[in-house]
């Protein structure tokens, strides 16, 4: 009689045990939870660092175009206060030229500054995902096959 006791008891244990647990989801009919994202999805987290990586990119090709376009600009005012000596608008052109040259150099320095921190985060995130999945990993769950 005790011993059966005993079984039942066990057996009430293992059924409370057996319940699945509910993270921002609804429980299926089979038990199992569904993502309630509704967006039809694996259930998989991923993550690509592509989009910073290709950030990181365009940074440094911004960086180099200002390179080249204030060379061209440079290039295209050479001697212009040679042609223009006397003129109005030559001080308006001068004015022109330095301000561009300044933006130009101001954008070359973000881009520089930028990149690099593109290309750390793209880093940084993938690092954290892959923490991230292996602790999820490590998780056991009844009535999964890594739980069985």
């Amino acid at each position: 009689m005790v011993w059966d006791e005993w079984e039942r008891l066990k057996a009430e244990v293992a059924e409370r045990h057996a319940t699945h647990m509910q993270i921002n989801g609804l429980q299926g009919g089979d038990g199992h939870t569904e993502p309630t994202g509704g967006g039809g999805g694996t259930g998989m987290l991923k993550h690509k660092g592509g989009p910073w990586t290709k950030a990181a990119g365009t940074a440094d090709d911004l960086q180099t175009n200002t390179i080249t376009a204030k060379v061209d600009l440079r290039r295209a005012h050479h001697g212009t206060a040679d042609g223009l000596a006397g003129l109005s608008s030559l001080g308006a052109l001068k004015s022109v030229f330095t301000s561009w040259d300044e933006r130009l150099g101001r954008v070359r320095e973000e881009c520089s500054s930028l990149e690099p921190k593109l290309r750390q985060v793209a880093a940084d995130v993938a690092e954290v995902d892959a923490e991230v999945g292996g602790r999820a990993k490590a998780v056991v769950v009844p009535g999964t096959r890594r739980g069985e």
